[in-house]
């Protein structure tokens, strides 16, 4: 088996490597767990790109129902048929559409299906997913057409951890929690996206990137995703990176969202530098 060490564009440590390998080997569903911008949503596309396969995402919201992912039914359209006289409105299958999970399903190749921010949706919107999951195979009552796996997807599953998972729905799936990269680490994932960037800048930056993140009580703590941004900021503004620890850090709304947290940071560096 070909084992993930992903690609180009994104990096994994090989705690993420290894989980990826045994939930493709086992067949389960990946559930990933991290804070925002630990890339959870990057990962099933890089899966897909390492494994040369297309990829179905599922966006998740709280409005979603687990049959959403497996298809739907347009009685609305059959019903307008049904009134002005446009096509067979007895051939329900007309009115059929798969859904990501349903379209992996049908696929003669072997799909990723990422399903995102399952927290999102209730709580029964797991456990309404677990004979999917188990069987690879579901029946549209409509019809009565059972739409089976050819190739078993790779299932990709992020959650933010808003909400508990059901106990039944975790015992199916292969868990990973991404840590935070440390700076060595950041510092990869950072070039790919800045190949070119001084090192000296890439040092300060990474250096007032973990002081900030140090910081007590932050309601939103930066990410990786933010972190990039502010360099490319840095970049264009041609800043001395000898600046980047003073009392008042450049570009500050770059990579703090909250009011609460600016004005928390601003009093800690001013302590700090004594200005």
């Amino acid at each position: 088996m070909q084992s993930f060490s992903g690609t180009s564009e994104y990096i994994v440590s090989p705690e993420l490597s290894r989980a990826v390998d045994v939930a493709v080997a086992l067949g389960r569903p990946l559930l990933v767990k991290g804070e925002p911008g630990t890339g959870k949503t990057l990962l099933a596309r890089d899966i897909a790109n390492f494994f040369e396969c297309p990829l179905e995402r599922w966006h998740v919201k709280s409005t979603t129902k687990a049959v959403d992912g497996l298809y739907q039914y347009d009685a609305v359209r059959r019903l307008h048929d049904s009134r002005f006289g446009d096509g067979d409105v007895r051939d329900i299958s007309r009115y059929i559409s798969l859904g990501p999970l349903g379209r992996a399903f049908a696929s003669e190749r072997r799909v990723v299906v990422l399903i995102d921010e399952i927290d999102k949706a209730d709580l029964e919107f797991p456990n309404d997913l677990l004979h999917e999951l188990d069987a690879m195979e579901f029946t549209i009552p409509e019809t009565g057409a059972v739409v089976a796996a050819r190739q078993r997807p790779i299932v990709i599953i992020t959650s933010n951890n808003e909400k508990e998972m059901p106990d039944a729905f975790l015992r199916r799936c292969v868990f990973h929690w991404i840590e935070f990269p440390d700076k060595a680490l950041m510092a990869r994932i950072v070039r790919v996206h800045h190949p070119d960037v001084e090192d000296k800048l890439l040092a300060g930056a990474l250096e007032a990137f973990y002081t900030l993140r140090a910081v007590e009580g932050l309601r939103k703590p930066p990410s990786t995703s933010e972190l990039i941004d502010w360099l490319s900021a840095l970049r264009l503004s041609g800043i001395d990176p000898a600046k980047l620890l003073g009392a008042k850090i450049p570009f500050l709304g770059t990579l703090l969202k909250k009011e609460q947290d600016i004005d928390n940071v601003g009093r800690r560096m001013k302590a700090r530098t004594g200005s």
